[in-house]
């Protein structure tokens, strides 16, 4: 029968299968958002470049009128306005008028019918104005550009603000869209369509919208259009991603569902093999540095299965921390060890033997009388017991933490923290856990190279150690080099490769004893005495 732990992950897995599906509304969305303001950029790039093309060729005619003609109102700058005009697709009128207003010809001869909508507009390196003009009979706002000629006298060329119809113009906009043509004052000179709901929006998100300026000219082009409603126009693509995502959902449903079936993974076996005891302790020695003596242990994890397969830590230790796991499993540890290393820690009454604990250890006590019921009366004494946390998860300053630490330490074991300096951790931090121990992750281990002669952050938690009053272990030392930089920095313990790895029961008790043979003072032999003659 499986573990309510692994239903619990099945269950996780079937919701992660559906992630696609309910991804597919906001993807769409994404992709719609994109393309749609890259069409209404398109759409305001064009008309402001439409706008300013226009104004240009007339501020080109105009001056190429004005210095043709040797007077105006003469028949030379008739003919040369006339002819522009004809080469021209968007000029309709050339006009010659004095200060007030006063008409005096035009291309046609006949009176220019037009009305100002603006006061005439300057524009940034010209020498024209533009006025915004409602001109003879047509239904698009004119521009009037107008060059001062003398002292008394304007002449002013009239072009069309759009090529289009408003008629047209409207045609071309997708429902409940708007285009907006505005001078940079805000006054508007065009607008399609009903601006009232982009202008009362109350998110950006509401509307796809896009706007432009006319070049140097001091015109704004804007357009915006509902989400839902270009939205809508993408009904089948929506069907068609949810199509997709309902298989790709299915796919990964079934083979979740078959590899839980076939898997045989901690998330599935591990309560099973806590109570089997297949989670068998290692052990990796702690070694003094300047003796050379065994100091002690780090008591790891390996998973040996019944087929002889040994996985390691890292495959079920983050389940078993997740699930809660890991209170039994240590349990058992506990308990193994006790039987594995009594007869030991009798001969050898200094060894310390290192426990790893997790943060959910310090959520009540149960942990303590765990240790209690475990080594109470046994031939390891509470002294020889190191408790180690890892920076990597902080404990929660709570009372039940604090019940914890301080129910351990009235036993005699002393606590460390493990992979120091990777985390969470700082002076006061430590100081409130009421560390003991500090132990060196390996990666600032691993700064240390040939020829070595200072490593700056290495050389800072030792410094915070001895500030401390911890005692300090290197993890991971796998060169001489390393060992001796640690040593001249007053590190005295250290684990690592460069000693042994973690090593089973049989093989860590054969080197424990050869290590305290070998450092053992030699028996000091009685010499006996000539007696008096």
């Amino acid at each position: 029968m499986k573990s309510s732990y692994s239903h619990v992950l099945m269950l996780i897995g079937a919701i992660l299968a559906f992630v696609p599906i309910i991804a597919v509304d906001h993807l769409l969305d994404a992709y719609v958002a994109y393309r749609e303001r890259a069409v209404a950029h398109q759409y305001v790039e064009t008309v402001s470049s439409h706008i300013d093309a226009s104004i240009m060729d007339g501020v080109s005619a105009l001056r190429s009128v004005i210095a043709d003609s040797p007077s105006l109102c003469a028949p030379t700058f008739v003919t040369n306005a006339q002819a522009a005009i004809d080469r021209g697709l968007n000029l309709k009128q050339f006009l010659v008028e004095n200060l007030d207003g006063v008409q005096y010809c035009d291309a046609y001869g006949r009176i220019v019918d037009y009305s100002p909508l603006s006061q005439p507009l300057p524009v940034p390196g010209l020498t024209e104005t533009i006025t915004v003009v409602k001109f003879a009979d047509m239904g698009m706002p004119a521009l009037k550009i107008t060059q001062t000629f003398g002292e008394m006298r304007r002449v002013s060329v009239f072009v069309p603000l759009l090529g289009q119809s408003e008629t047209s113009l409207t045609q071309s906009m997708r429902n409940a869209g708007m285009m907006r043509v505005t001078l940079t004052s805000g006054m508007p000179i065009l607008t399609i369509g009903d601006p009232a709901g982009f202008d009362g929006r109350s998110s950006n998100s509401d509307y796809i919208n896009a706007e432009k300026f006319a070049g140097q000219f001091p015109i704004k082009v804007e357009t915006a259009v509902p989400f839902v409603m270009v939205r809508a126009g993408y009904a089948d693509l929506d069907v068609i991603f949810t199509i997709i995502a309902c298989v790709v959902s299915a796919a990964f449903l079934l083979f979740s569902l078959g590899y839980v079936r076939r898997s045989r993974v901690p998330a599935f076996d591990l309560e099973r093999a806590i109570a089997r005891n297949e989670i068998k302790p290692y052990y990796q020695p702690v070694i003094n540095l300047r003796t050379g003596e065994l100091m002690g242990c780090e008591v790891l994890c390996r998973w040996e299965k019944r087929n002889g397969q040994v996985i390691p830590p890292g495959a079920f230790i983050d389940y078993a921390e997740v699930t809660g796991l890991a209170i039994p499993m240590t349990v058992s540890l506990m308990e193994q060890v006790r039987n594995d290393l009594g007869e030991l820690c009798k001969t050898m009454p200094d060894l310390k033997i290192s426990i790893n604990l997790f943060e959910g250890h310090f959520r009540d006590g149960g942990i303590v009388e765990d240790v209690q019921a475990i080594f109470g009366g046994s031939s390891i004494s509470y002294r020889q017991l190191v408790f180690e946390i890892t920076e990597r998860r902080p404990l929660a300053n709570s009372l039940a933490t604090t019940g914890v630490i301080s129910g351990l330490h009235a036993l005699g074991a002393k606590l460390a923290m493990d992979d120091a300096g990777t985390g969470h951790s700082n002076l006061a931090y430590l100081a409130t856990l009421g560390v003991d121990v500090i132990k060196i992750d390996r990666i600032f281990v691993d700064m240390i190279k040939p020829g070595t002669t200072q490593v700056p952050v290495l050389d800072g938690l030792i410094a915070m150690a001895k500030d401390l009053d911890c005692e300090i272990v290197a993890e991971g030392v796998e060169t001489e080099a390393q060992a001796l930089y640690l040593r001249s920095r007053g590190v005295v313990q250290a684990q690592g490769y460069i000693f042994a790895p973690a090593l089973r029961v049989a093989a860590f008790k054969e080197l424990a004893m050869a290590l305290h043979m070998a450092t053992q003072p030699a028996p000091q032999l009685a010499i006996p005495t000539a007696s008096a003659a």
